[in-house]
């Protein structure tokens, strides 16, 4: 049986400390592939209807993390990624923007059932790790990207 495929824009936020030193990453799998196992991703999100990335980007990171950030700045980056997640293969562009502030806890009272079904931890990853983290980082070149905005 074949997977629906879906194509999808996203807003997705690198979220470092007032140090340049750390990034914000959430840790999660599939629900739909258990075995998989999981990874590190940034946070952020699917556009909703009439939504822009930037607005997607904001929902998520405060749903995600608990943090509410009125203004993102402009696009640091744009890929295109496919994935299957949840029983669907999505062809996704994604905006992503940087956010500089103090380390902060997160909150989970804003998770999704998705979500909640989804995310196992969060970490604030020191940059200078992310090449040797010895599990997948989502972006695969986050260290490099992080590099060359943060320089």
């Amino acid at each position: 049986m074949t997977q629906p495929r879906r194509s999808r824009r996203a807003g997705r936020v690198l979220v470092v400390d007032e140090t340049a030193r750390t990034v914000l990453l959430l840790r999660g799998g599939d629900p739909a592939r258990p075995s998989d196992g999981t990874w590190w991703f940034t946070p952020g999100g699917g556009t909703e209807p009439g939504e822009s990335t930037a607005a997607a980007a904001r929902r998520e990171l405060e749903e995600e993390t608990g943090h509410r950030s009125d203004d993102l700045g402009p696009v640091v980056w744009r890929r295109r990624t496919v994935f299957d997640f949840d029983g669907v293969t999505y062809e996704q562009d994604e905006d992503f923007y940087l956010l500089r502030t103090s380390a902060y806890e997160l909150s989970s009272q804003g998770w999704s059932p998705l979500e909640v079904a989804t995310i196992v931890e969060h970490r604030w990853w020191p940059i200078a790790e992310l090449r040797n983290a010895g599990q997948p980082v989502y972006p695969e070149e986050l260290a490099d990207l992080l590099a060359r905005l943060l320089d």
